[in-house]
């Protein structure tokens, strides 16, 4: 075969770099992961994520994984039948989290609406409220304009999860990447090649990346009272420079690091100066679902050795996120204690 031959989806290259690879099995002290998905919302056929409770606890007791929240907890008896499987049925390991069906906000009295459901939802055990990137994608209100997540309605709504004392944890937009053009430019075009339906880059139907984000910080700001987490780094872990600015503004913002091990490992000293400036704002997360006792082993290595030039998915041919290699972050102790542990408790006032 020539290389000529060689079609670039084909090329799926064997890194010949010899580097030293740590085994951490098990995390400096206790975690709580802030961002995983435990429920029947993100399943293909309507099933739980976990088949076998029993066996998650087991491997969560051997990787010292404290808590997991589940962030499918939804509505009504959706989240009666989540609270029942995870936090009731085990207390102290989980703590789910409420969505509301914001697709109310179409009606007149939409934010009213949906008030009601957020303490319906606090009242029945949701311990927070988890918005999804729909908002500001797709929810439409009662005259047709696509609703931003810094909409008036979305703010009454979000300010009285701070008064009933709920975090709400935020993803908004996507990868940047997901907002350009399908060029060959684009540095996601494996994984859009095969996700279709994540491109946002027409934008004569969807805001720009920055508009949302924009949107993002404002609404923060416009709700002092009530506790943020902007889940996967922000929703912008390609630029810590603006992570770091809203935080900078907004005390009562803080950034899981849930799916970004990709990015965060080609920034590896960026992003610790980043948790050295913000010790108390920035929590562990792994989006990883089903939960794997492989995945938590290998956010531990990342976290807590100095190894170089690993593979972020590790198995696969071309890893989806990007065709690079990362390097652990190599964090100290004190500063572990609050990313893997004490941020999470404060904020679900464990």
């Amino acid at each position: 075969m020539s290389i000529d031959d060689i079609r670039l989806r084909d090329w799926t290259p064997r890194r010949q770099l010899h580097a030293h690879a740590s085994e951490v099995p098990a995390p400096v002290l206790p975690c709580i992961d802030v961002h995983n998905h435990l429920g029947r919302w993100l399943t293909e056929g309507g099933g739980w994520m976990i088949e076998d409770v029993t066996t998650l606890i087991r491997m969560m007791d051997e990787r010292h994984v404290e808590a997991i929240v589940n962030l499918d907890g939804m509505w009504g008896d959706e989240l009666e039948a989540n609270l029942d499987r995870y936090d009731r049925a085990h207390p102290g390991r989980f703590h789910t989290f409420c969505q509301l069906d914001w697709a109310r906000l179409a009606e007149p009295d939409g934010a009213q609406v949906l008030t009601e459901q957020l303490e319906d939802a606090v009242r029945r055990g949701a311990r927070g409220v988890k918005v999804w990137k729909s908002l500001g994608l797709e929810y439409r209100d009662q005259t047709g304009a696509l609703v931003m997540p810094d909409a008036e309605q979305v703010v009454a709504v979000l300010t009285r999860a701070g008064e009933l004392g709920v975090p709400v944890l935020i993803h908004t937009a996507d990868p940047v990447a997901f907002f350009e053009p399908l060029d060959p430019h684009n540095e996601r075009l494996d994984e859009l090649r095969t996700q279709r339906s994540w491109w946002f880059g027409d934008h004569t139907r969807y805001p720009t990346f920055d508009a949302l984000l924009d949107a993002h910080a404002r609404l923060v700001l416009a709700c002092p009272g009530t506790s943020f987490i902007g889940a996967h780094v922000g929703c912008v872990a390609e630029d810590l420079d603006r992570v770091e600015r809203l935080l900078a503004a907004a005390p009562n913002y803080h950034v899981d690091i849930a799916g970004r091990m990709a990015e965060l490992g080609r920034q590896p000293r960026r992003f610790a100066r980043l948790v050295a400036a913000w010790p108390d704002r920035v929590l562990f997360g792994t989006d990883v679902y089903p939960a794997s006792d492989e995945q938590y082993r290998l956010y531990f290595r990342f976290l807590e050795s100095t190894d170089e030039g690993f593979d972020y998915a590790p198995g696969l041919p071309v890893p989806p996120q990007g065709r690079w290699a990362v390097s652990a972050i190599g964090l100290d102790s004190e500063l572990l204690t609050g990313l893997y542990h004490d941020n999470a408790a404060r904020l679900l006032k464990l």
